[in-house]
C-alpha cells in the first residue's frame, strides 16, 4: 500500500497555523488547478487529532471542509475552551495532589462540547467503512505507563501496523470525540480522560508528529505541518539580566515535550535518506531491494523512499502571541481578569510561549490561520509536486527536509 498521508503535529492554539496550511493545500490550490489531492492516511497528536478528525470526517469534499475547519477556529472565544468556576477552583488541590477524580487547571466541558460538534462523526465513519480513507490515526499518552498510544481507526482489508518501536502501543478503534479529547489534554491544563478503563492524555508528549504510524501504514508521500519555528530562527527572547517565572519555564518545558521532536525525526529521516542515496551510488539501483530482503527475514520493516513536505511557521508563534496580549490587554483583562493574564504574560522575554498554547481566541488564531495560508503559499511548488504529481516529488540531495526516506526506527 502507498500513497498520500498528512500528519498534523499537537500545541494547542497553535493548531489554527495548520488550518491555515490545510485551506491552501485543499481548497485554494486545488481550486485554482481544477483537481483534488487523495489523501489514503490521516494522523494527528493534540490539536492535530481535533485538525485531522475534521478533515477525514470530510475527505470527500475537502475543500468545504478546511473552509468550516477555519471558520470554527476564526469564531472561538476563550470561555469556550478555558473553563474556569466554582468546581474547577475548589479542586485546584486535586491538580496537584490527585484524587478520585481526574482534574485540570480547566474543566473540559466546553472542550469537549467543541470536539463533539467540531465534525460530522457519522460522515467520518462512513467515509472509512467506504474505504474514501485508508486509516486515520489518533494518539495520545497513556498516564499509568507513559507510552505513546496509537489508534487506528481503519478501512476494511487494513492491517493495523505491527512493526511500530517498542513502546508504542497501537489499538484498533472507531475514533470517536473521546478519543481526539483525550489527545487535546494538555497536562495540568486540562483533565485525563478515561478510554477503556485506562486514563489518557495529550499525544503530544511523546509523538507529537505522528509520522511514524503514516510510514508503517505504507504512505510514500507526506505532508507534515508543525507548529514550532525550527531552530535558528530569530534571537534569543530573554533579555540579559532578567530572570524568568514560572509562565516562562512552563512555557519551554511544554517547547521540549510538545514541539522539539519534529526536528530530531526529520533530520534522522534526511540521514536515512542520505544512506540509501549513498548505497545505490555505490552498489546498484538494486541495493535497496537486498537489504530488504534481509530486513524481511527478521521481521523488520522495509526501508524505501518517502517524499516529504514539511510546512513550519515561518514566524515565532510564542513571539506572535506576546506581541497579540500586549496589543490586546486591556480586553482580556476584561474577560479573563488580571492575575491570569500576569500568567500568560511572561514579561521577561520577547515571546509568550504559555500563551501560545492556551490563546484559544478567533483573532489570535486569524493571524494564525494567515500565517498558515502564506507559508504553504510559499511552498506552492513543492506542495503541488507532492500532492498532485507523485514522480516530480522532490527528493534533494540537501539537509533540507523535504526528500525523506522511511527508518525502520521512525
Amino acid at each position: 500500500m502507498s500513497g498520500l498521508g498528512v500528519v498534523l503535529s499537537g500545541g494547542g492554539a497553535r493548531g489554527a497555523y495548520e488550518a491555515g496550511v490545510l485551506q491552501f493545500a485543499f481548497a485554494d490550490l486545488p481550486k485554482k488547478l481544477g483537481r483534488t489531492p487523495d489523501v489514503r492516511v490521516i494522523c494527528g497528536a493534540s490539536v492535530g487529532a481535533v485538525n485531522g478528525t475534521f478533515l477525514a470526517s470530510a475527505i470527500e469534499a475537502p475543500d468545504r471542509g478546511v473552509r468550516r475547519l477555519v471558520d470554527l477556529w476564526r469564531q472561538l472565544s476563550l470561555d469556550q475552551v478555558l473553563a474556569f468556576g466554582v468546581r474547577e477552583a475548589t479542586g485546584l488541590h486535586r491538580v496537584l495532589l490527585g484524587g478520585k477524580r481526574p482534574a485540570g487547571l480547566f474543566g473540559a466541558v466546553r472542550l469537549g462540547d467543541l470536539v463533539r460538534n467540531s465534525g460530522n462523526w457519522r460522515q467520518l465513519r462512513y467515509n472509512i467503512r467506504k474505504g474514501r480513507l485508508t486509516a486515520l490515526t489518533v494518539t495520545t499518552t497513556d498516564v499509568a505507563t507513559g507510552h505513546p498510544v496509537v489508534f487506528v481507526d481503519r478501512a476494511p482489508g487494513v492491517v493495523l501496523p505491527t512493526t511500530l518501536p517498542a513502546q508504542v502501543v497501537v489499538s484498533a478503534a472507531h475514533i470517536g470525540p473521546h478519543h481526539v479529547l483525550a489527545s487535546a489534554a494538555i497536562p495540568l491544563v486540562f483533565p485525563p480522560v478515561a478510554i477503556g478503563g485506562r486514563l489518557h492524555c495529550d499525544g503530544g508528549l511523546r509523538l507529537n508528529t505522528p509520522m511514524s504510524p503514516a510510514l508503517h501504514l505504507g504512505m510514500d508521500r507526506l505532508l507534515v505541518v508543525g507548529v514550532s519555528t525550527p531552530h535558528g530562527v530569530g534571537s534569543p527572547s530573554l533579555e540579559v539580566g532578567r530572570f524568568p517565572g514560572a509562565s516562562f519555564l512552563l512555557g519551554k518545558v511544554l517547547n521540549a515535550f510538545l514541539l522539539d521532536h519534529v526536528n530530531s525525526d526529520l533530520g534522522e529521516l534526511n540521514r536515512v535518506n542520505r544512506v540509501i542515496e549513498d548505497g545505490e551510488t555505490a552498489f546498484g539501483p538494486d541495493f535497496i531491494d537486498r537489504v530488504n530482503a534481509i530486513t524481511r527475514l527478521r521481521g523488520g520493516f522495509p526501508r524505501r523512499r518517502v517524499a516529504v513536505s514539511a510546512l513550519r511557521p515561518s514566524v515565532d508563534i510564542g513571539r506572535t502571541a506576546s506581541e497579540y496580549l500586549q496589543s490586546h490587554r486591556a480586553r482580556f483583562g476584561r474577560v479573563l481578569g488580571r492575575a491570569f493574564l500576569r500568567l500568560l504574560d511572561v514579561g521577561v522575554g520577547a515571546d509568550a510561549d504559555l500563551a501560545s498554547y492556551l490563546l484559544f481566541d478567533g483573532e489570535f488564531a486569524r493571524e494564525l490561520i494567515e500565517m498558515g495560508r502564506r507559508d504553504a503559499e510559499n511552498a506552492r511548488d513543492e506542495l503541488e509536486a507532492l500532492l498532485f504529481d507523485p514522480s516530480e516529488s522532490a527528493l534533494p540531495h540537501s539537509e533540507a527536509p523535504l526528500g525523506q526516506a522511511v527508518n525502520e526506527n521512525s
